[in-house]
């Protein structure tokens, strides 16, 4: 897994460059967030039973058709199923939170997904939803914490969701 400094630093030296202006810009921008990483991730750590159980009871209210009979989510095997996919998302989405970087989300999450998830029959659709349902929270619970600036903590989901809606299931 890399971070954000390791990533700079091998495209940097790949290109056989010195760290120029841009580079000690994103540096900065990076080490300045650091605390606010840690904290969040700390707040995720600490709550990820309570951010899913919540993700899910409003994934489940928005897209009821899901918990209903012939859907996804229907069966209680399924429904767990739902909430522990639910908990690597957040899981991985924590570690590239504080990493500044996504590719653990490639090398452990994506990467097989779209494979499995295809050969399941698991709607790509709902799981977008749960996850913009998580990002929305655990901002809220950051703001609600005295984080002023939760932009960084969009990154990791946004990605996710990104990656995950390219996928033509």
């Amino acid at each position: 897994m890399r971070d954000a400094v390791t990533n700079l630093i091998k495209n940097y030296d790949i290109t056989g460059r010195y760290l120029d202006r841009n580079a000690m810009d994103s540096l900065q921008d990076y080490f300045t967030s650091g605390t606010a990483r840690v904290a969040v991730a700390t707040m995720i750590s600490g709550n990820a039973a309570a951010i899913v159980r919540n993700a899910g009871i409003k994934l489940f209210e928005e897209v009821p058709e899901l918990i209903r009979p012939g859907g996804n989510a229907y069966t209680t095997r399924r429904y767990s199923a739902c909430l522990r996919d639910m908990d690597y998302y957040l899981r991985y989405a924590s570690y590239a939170l504080v990493a500044g970087n996504m590719n653990v989300l490639d090398e452990r999450v994506l990467q097989g997904l779209r494979e499995t998830y295809n050969s399941l029959g698991v709607p790509i659709g709902p799981t977008v939803v749960g996850i913009q349902i998580m990002k929305d929270l655990v901002k809220e619970m950051a703001s609600n914490e005295g984080i002023d600036n939760t932009n960084f903590v969009d990154e990791p989901f946004e990605y996710l969701n990104r990656q995950l809606s390219e996928v033509s299931v």
